[in-house]
């Protein structure tokens, strides 16, 4: 209640206060206006001492009397050093205008005072009768007279006080003339001391032992965000115990306890404000874009709402050596956290920027833009995350060859990412040019351990017998079938290995080596990629050399114009890099080249003749491919997509690596076996036609149509085989599968011959004589 009334009190005085401080004063109504000022002076006192009183007070009896405060009582008590505050903070404000009043009334005061002193003293002195006591009080009067007559200092108040002390006897004043002299005194000693006396009454130094109560405030002030610049006051309040703290002696150093209170108080802040406002801020920006979610009631008429915008209104508090600045520390905290959250998942930096600019719509946050590097803003993984962990990479990436592209295989998010050559691009531009050859080899040693597997699968008695067999079986049968490896057998040797055992979800030991070398050729697939965003890289580099052809010497141009040493150094650096990149987008490495030769010698070699079998075994890995392509495709239109997948290249371009290492293009080509399975598929495919014309007679609903299920299984069958064909066709191109080892060896030694004989055109004759050229 108490609170309710100071409440209408003061502000109807800081609106008075203000009103007649900002008026100008009129020479004709001076000493009205002087005795209003006055009088709204003595008021703001009054209230801040009553204030103060009350506070004071109830705080301390609580404390005494060791009883809970209600939360209403300590809102209103919080509400009351904040109008104390505010009291201190208009006269702080209009200091000025106050000091220059001040000097007037104090005059105006002592006027009034001598005013009614000469009036007595007339009256002592129109009467005759002589005495000593008359006289003393004459005196009196007349010091009173004279002291009033200057500044009103203390000393000088103490003197009047004194001097009317004595000056009062004898009825030399009559009781209507006593009073208004006592009030004008009262006034004059007020007025003399009031910037003193307002900083006393509204000391809140006595806030250090009643701090349990800020956390109950700040709450408060989060549920009523309307008036939230109280917290300037509060503030205000709690730094007023500082001043006492720097007395403490129970300490080394003052100074441990100010940060103890500093730490204390901007804990409290934190925890009850800043927090939940940041919290609160992110939260509401979230579901306002993700408005097309079902999410919980956000009807304002049914579940309430707060306007928290205006805390960011509000100027930096000053608390100690820091300025609290709300605006500045969520627009922080939310810069900071959707950057962290856009580095966790890239796909999500579109919600982020909407959120961003809501924000800043919405409560006037001037939020950072996430310039994330070019390398992980533009693609999924970078490629040294990619060339540390490439066996993982590997095995959960699937190679698209047509559109140079790696699909993640499954995920955990509603999104599967890719990885294509501008990603490589911008990661070879963010670390260099030389990640390339350090990625090469790491491939090259992913690939030593992938081919130990390799080899110890082909040594393996049974599949090792079994291939014999099977090569065996072709020589005999090849010339009957027309030189064509047929489907029945390879179908025999997918189906029997399963016998062999298989793993717990169900995969042969076929089925794994088919992974292996879909695992070999993602490797070879990543290699040409590599290459193919090292030739983007360096053609975005370079497109802005006119001529490549004709590309100027900067550093002789330099040294003709005589520019200093640095412009040399800079120029000569400048034709380093454009030879270096002319360089590198004329020639381009041939990584595949160099990862054949590297192996090639051993797979060769006569102690690996166990790898000589690999031809036959293509033929049933193709079939493992094409039902394992098959089932892929088929769980795209299902609704659990575990498993799903519509590309794996990865397998072919194995196939074309392995056969150009072991030099066996022509052992596998002799097989026909892409016309065999051709052929087989077409046959049955005519052969169910057939029959379904045959049906269609009859009109047997249910056999025509497990016919033209069978029909349809048929076409999908040969489009596998086909697309498989042409996978591996494209695969062979980068082996150079149109020559053979012993053929490009011819090619190599013919070229070695002639560079030696050019090389040796251009020696000029020596002397026969010279020792030195002999």
């Amino acid at each position: 209640r108490d609170m309710q009334s100071y409440y209408v009190f003061v502000s109807s005085w800081m609106t008075k206060m203000e009103s007649i401080l900002s008026k100008e004063q009129r020479t004709d109504k001076f000493a009205e206006d002087l005795s209003n000022r006055c009088n709204v002076f003595i008021q703001g006192f009054l209230y801040a001492y009553s204030l103060s009183t009350i506070i004071k007070t109830t705080m301390n009896l609580y404390m005494s009397m060791q009883k809970p405060m209600t939360k209403t009582s300590v809102k209103a008590l919080c509400r009351l050093v904040e109008l104390l505050k505010a009291i201190q903070h208009m006269f702080y404000r209009r200091s000025m205008i106050v000091a220059d009043s001040v000097t007037h009334i104090t005059q105006h005061l002592q006027y009034q005072a001598l005013h009614s002193i000469s009036v007595a003293k007339k009256r002592v002195i129109s009467d005759k009768k002589y005495s000593e006591q008359r006289l003393d009080v004459l005196s009196a009067l007349v010091l009173a007279e004279n002291t009033l007559h200057g500044p009103s200092t203390k000393q000088r108040r103490l003197i009047v006080s004194l001097a009317l002390s004595v000056g009062t006897q004898m009825k030399t004043f009559k009781d209507e003339e006593l009073v208004p002299l006592q009030l004008v005194l009262k006034k004059l000693d007020l007025i003399s001391e009031l910037t003193e006396r307002i900083q006393a009454q509204c000391d809140c130094c006595f806030l250090y032992w009643h701090r349990a109560v800020f956390p109950i405030y700040l709450d408060d002030v989060y549920e009523n965000a309307v008036d939230s610049a109280r917290l300037h006051y509060m503030f205000s309040a709690l730094r007023d115990c500082v001043p006492a703290m720097m007395h403490a002696r129970h300490l080394e150093s003052y100074e441990v306890l100010l940060e103890c209170y500093d730490k204390e108080i901007m804990h409290v802040l934190n925890e009850h404000l800043l927090d939940k406002l940041c919290k609160e801020i992110e939260k509401d920006l979230r579901l306002s874009v993700h408005t097309h979610l079902k999410l919980d009631d956000r009807n304002p008429f049914r579940v309430g709402m707060k306007d928290l915008a205006h805390f960011f209104f509000l100027n930096p508090i000053r608390f100690f050596n820091r300025f609290i600045d709300i605006k500045a520390y969520v627009t922080h905290y939310l810069d900071k956290t959707f950057y962290n959250l856009t580095t966790v998942a890239l796909h999500d930096w579109a919600t982020y920027s909407e959120m961003r600019n809501l924000a800043t719509q919405r409560y006037g946050l001037s939020m950072t833009e996430a310039h994330l590097p070019s390398q992980t803003l533009e693609q999924g993984l970078d490629v040294l995350e990619i060339m540390r962990n490439i066996h993982v990479f590997v095995s959960r990436y699937l190679y698209n060859l047509n559109n140079q592209i790696f699909i993640e295989r499954t995920s955990n998010n509603k999104h599967l990412n890719t990885i294509n050559i501008r990603h490589i691009a911008n990661s070879i531009r963010t670390h260099g040019t030389g990640i390339m050859n350090t990625t090469v080899n790491f491939t090259y040693q992913f690939l030593r351990k992938k081919f130990y597997i390799f080899s110890q699968f082909m040594y393996d008695e049974h599949i090792k017998s079994r291939l014999i067999k099977d090569i065996r079986f072709f020589r005999e049968v090849k010339d009957q079938n027309d030189h064509k490896y047929p489907f029945e057998r390879a179908d025999k040797f997918n189906r029997g290995i399963r016998k062999l055992g298989v793993t717990p979800d169900g995969q042969s030991y076929l089925d794994q080596f088919r992974q292996l070398i879909s695992q070999i050729g993602n490797a070879m697939g990543y290699v040409r990629m590599i290459r193919s965003g090292g030739l983007h890289c360096c053609s975005s580099a370079i497109r802005f050399v006119p001529d490549l052809e004709d590309i100027v010497n900067f550093e002789e141009l330099v040294k003709e114009e005589g520019l200093s040493e640095e412009t040399q150094r800079a120029a000569r650096q400048l034709d380093c890099v454009l030879g270096d990149l002319t360089r590198n987008f004329a020639e381009g490495t041939e990584y595949f080249k160099m990862l054949v030769d590297v192996f090639a010698p051993e797979f060769r070699s006569p102690k690996n003749m166990h790898l000589r079998n690999f031809h036959i075994i293509v033929p049933p890995l193709t079939l493992n491919f094409v039902e394992h392509s098959i089932s892929c495709k088929e769980k795209l239109n299902k609704k659990n997509k575990s498993g799903a997948a519509f590309t794996d290249d990865g397998f072919a371009m194995g196939v074309a690596y392995i056969l150009k290492l072991l030099d066996q293009y022509q052992e596998f080509d002799s097989l026909h076996w892409f016309q065999s399975v051709r052929e087989k598929f077409l046959k049955e495919i005519r052969a169910v036609a057939k029959q379904q014309n045959v049906q269609a007679t009859n009109q047997d609903e249910k056999l025509l149509q497990t016919m033209n299920l069978t029909h349809k299984r048929l076409e999908v069958c040969l489009q596998e085989f086909e697309l498989l064909y042409f996978s591996l066709s494209s695969a062979r191109i980068f082996f150079r599968a149109d020559k053979t080892a012993a053929e490009e060896n011819q090619e190599k030694k013919e070229k070695e011959e002639e560079a030696v004989k050019v090389s040796g055109a251009d020696l000029p004759s020596a002397p026969a004589a010279d020792p030195v050229v002999k």
